[in-house]
């Protein structure tokens, strides 16, 4: 990653932090974990009150190295988001601009935004395991989608997802995010390389830090 793209994308992190720091001290509060929606689609996960690293993650969903990303180290940062340790924003993008790739982005993305916080996570699960494959096939039809909310615990957002009512915002709301390529990792403004992917070396990186009020 050149310069001048890390120092946009920390610089980014930065501004997400600072638009929620009345939002997540290390380990957990008496207000609790919960998963919040901001206004520009991406989800934190968060113990609100609390004091931890912020891990900000940036993903699109028909991204083959973001459901590599995934499958080795959700777990982890899902239990140490639910722990107090850190606090998760979740970025999701479209990154490619070739089609049919894009435009299976943007209908994953928007089915997304539809989804109640409480089956959110669930919803994402799903996105990953329905991935087209092989990369640059035409996948994520909006029945499929429907199909895969419902499976999610989440049936309200079949209408919404149907007509992918959040298609518009979501493209609006995340075009001024510079970054290189999905996923990008960032901890309190640090672009993360190879340690991202290893759940121990990311466990370290984040549980070592000295946190930040958010």
């Amino acid at each position: 990653m050149n310069k001048r793209v890390a120092a946009v994308v920390a610089a980014v992190a930065a501004l997400a932090v600072m638009a929620i720091v009345t939002l997540v001290q290390q380990g957990p509060s008496s207000e609790g974990v919960r998963l919040m929606r901001q206004a520009d689609g991406s989800m934190v996960l968060a113990d609100r009150g609390g004091r931890a690293p912020v891990l900000e993650l940036y993903e699109d969903y028909e991204c083959p190295v973001c459901k590599e990303l995934h499958a080795r180290v959700d777990a982890t940062i899902e239990r140490l988001a639910r722990e107090g340790r850190v606090k998760v924003v979740y970025h999701p993008v479209t990154i490619f601009q070739q089609e049919p790739s894009r435009s299976n982005s943007i209908r994953a993305a928007a089915a997304a935004r539809c989804v109640p916080e409480s089956s959110w996570l669930a919803f994402r699960d799903e996105l990953y395991a329905m991935q087209p494959e092989p990369h640059g096939v035409t996948g994520f039809a909006v029945e499929d989608l429907v199909a895969a909310v419902k499976k999610a615990g989440a049936p309200s957002a079949e209408s919404c997802v149907a007509s992918q009512a959040y298609a518009e915002a979501h493209l609006r709301d995340t075009a001024g995010i510079t970054i290189e390529g999905t996923p990008t990792v960032v901890l309190d403004g640090r672009v993360l390389g190879n340690e991202a992917f290893d759940p121990v070396a990311l466990e370290r990186a984040i549980t070592g830090g000295d946190g930040v009020t958010v």
